[in-house]
């Protein structure tokens, strides 16, 4: 059963299976990548059959699926290069209407399960995440206008490209929704002259924004807290969301895009940065939102839209980066890579294994799936921004400009 799965699913490359007793058979039409995998126990048949994009990274996880010949990345390059086969299978169209209806419960975030979900991630050891992120921690997608950036350098960027877009002036007060360990509100505040204040769910990293504020010398116009969007009452001038929105769920996009509408000043300016699909409304990977990022969601640009017209907010302006993150998580997953045996002293086996599936996984999603990053600017006005955007190149120089004469 398994290799008649196998012999429709797997449509680009080579795939070679060692099964548990030694025999190999070879799957797909052959050229590269060509990768060869060990199954080291029986079960595996029924599982890859019934739900492959569960129990494929609890297989690697676990040791009982192994990477002979190649390399991961180059098995998941060939994967999800097969994934339009693997859609179509009958078990697997079969799985995802079943899935459908529960896909409301699994997005369903209020105040408790956020916090549970952001610290099941966020609330690692902060030296996992030094061990692979830029200095500044910038644990979202890169901006590669260039192409040949380096990892810093393209982090640099996508702050300039986001305050760019936020026409920002000295004194203006700016929210910043899901701030991470504080570096876009750090930037905001040290390169446009603006108060800002950080919100996030995550103790450690809030720990971390706030210590960097001090040494910074910017505490008294970049201050964080521990506090949910939904708890926020301030009025604000501007507001940036970057890689939050993922986290609302898709039963509360309507009361998202009310609140931030309530805290906008009438001629104020939102911007919203998060990952998306090109495709319709869908769910999930369970691999992902077991093990990774439990209540998270990927959503189509029509359900954001359709939010976001109820809520009665001008879309001024979006961007589609379709393979900046995937140049991001290679980068990434490198840096894991050649810190390996840190991450292992810290945490197990187990551990580094299910990370090294998670960025190299996420990196061929970009690269072959439907998934995409997308910026969204928003406004309650329809002349809160100049009607053409070329005026955000001409921030993104000015700004480069200012940060070249004070290095």
């Amino acid at each position: 059963m398994l290799s008649a799965f196998l012999s429709r699913i797997v449509q680009a490359g080579e795939l070679t299976v060692i099964t548990p007793s030694g025999k190999r058979q070879c799957f797909g039409p052959g050229g590269a990548p060509a990768v060869t995998v060990r199954l080291h126990h029986r079960a595996l048949y029924r599982k890859l059959i019934m739900n492959p994009d569960l129990y494929l990274g609890e297989a690697y996880m676990d040791g009982t699926l192994t990477v002979e010949e190649g390399s991961l990345r180059d098995f998941l390059d060939l994967c999800t290069a097969s994934v339009e086969a693997l859609d179509r299978h009958p078990m697997q169209r079969l799985r995802q209407r079943l899935g459908r209806p529960l896909r409301y419960l699994q997005q369903y975030n209020p105040l408790g399960r956020s916090r549970a979900n952001v610290a099941h991630h966020y609330d690692l050891s902060a030296e996992l995440f030094d061990l692979f992120l830029d200095a500044d921690r910038q644990y979202s997608c890169a901006y590669f206008p260039d192409g040949n950036e380096s990892l810093e350098q393209a982090q640099e960027k996508k702050k300039r490209h986001l305050t760019a877009k936020l026409l920002l002036q000295p004194g203006m007060r700016v929210l910043d929704i899901g701030s991470g360990w504080g570096g876009l509100a750090l930037h905001i505040a040290e390169s446009a002259g603006a108060r800002v204040k950080g919100i996030t769910l995550s103790e450690e990293q809030l720990h971390v924004a706030q210590q960097r504020a001090v040494r910074s010398g910017l505490g008294e116009r970049a201050r964080f807290e521990l506090l949910d969007y939904r708890a926020e009452h301030e009025v604000y001038d501007r507001i940036v969301s970057v890689g939050m929105f993922e986290h609302v769920g898709v039963s509360h996009y309507g009361g998202f895009f009310r609140t931030l509408k309530g805290l906008l000043k009438p001629n104020g300016v939102a911007l919203i940065h998060a990952i998306g699909r090109m495709e319709p409304p869908g769910q999930t990977n369970p691999w992902l939102r077991k093990y990774i990022f439990p209540g998270g969601y990927c959503p189509a640009l029509s359900e954001v839209l359709a939010a976001v017209e109820k809520a009665g907010l001008w879309v001024t302006d979006i961007e589609v980066l379709r393979l900046d993150y995937a140049e991001t998580l290679r980068e990434w997953a490198r840096r894991f890579a050649a810190n390996r045996e840190q991450v292992r002293a810290f945490y197990d086996e187990r551990f580094c294994r299910m990370w090294e599936f998670y960025l190299n996984m996420c990196e061929m999603a970009f690269r072959n799936g439907p998934i995409m990053v997308f910026q969204i600017q928003l406004t309650r006005q329809r002349d809160a921004v100049p009607s053409h955007r070329n005026y955000i190149a001409d921030w993104e120089h000015a700004l480069e400009n200012d940060a070249n004469e004070v290095a």
